[in-house]
């Protein structure tokens, strides 16, 4: 069975910085594109990452030149490195992992449970 399990978040004052990670275990051939949504109270779940295999990146708006992601040797893994955070990016952040095949030739797309990030002003 694949699971994606988050970890690293917590509270961190403005202007710091954060590392969050994420793994994805079960029995698993590849993955095509692994990432982090953030979604914050009363705003829409939004992207902040996402890597390919390959490692091609995509950043959304709020992460440009702050967050940087990447993905594990095993490629099982992606870290998200937040820098300079705001009090505006507090939210749950979770993880998923796109098209992942496993060795059972099971395809499916896959969420973490989720993270809290907190910026105090």
């Amino acid at each position: 069975q694949v699971q994606v399990v988050e970890s690293g978040g917590g509270l961190v004052q403005s202007g710091g910085s954060l590392a969050l990670s994420c793994v994805v275990s079960g029995n698993i051939y590849s993955i095509y594109s692994m990432g982090w949504y953030r979604h914050a109270p009363g705003q829409q779940r939004e992207l902040v990452a996402d890597i390919t295999s390959n490692g091609v990146t995509n950043y959304g708006d709020s992460a440009k030149g702050r967050f940087t992601i990447t993905r594990g040797n095993m490629r099982h893994t992606a870290d998200l490195q937040m820098n300079d955070l705001q009090p505006e990016d507090t939210a749950v952040y979770y993880c998923y992992a796109q098209n992942v095949v496993t060795r059972e030739m099971e395809n499916g797309d896959h969420w973490g449970r989720g993270i809290q990030v907190t910026v105090s002003s």
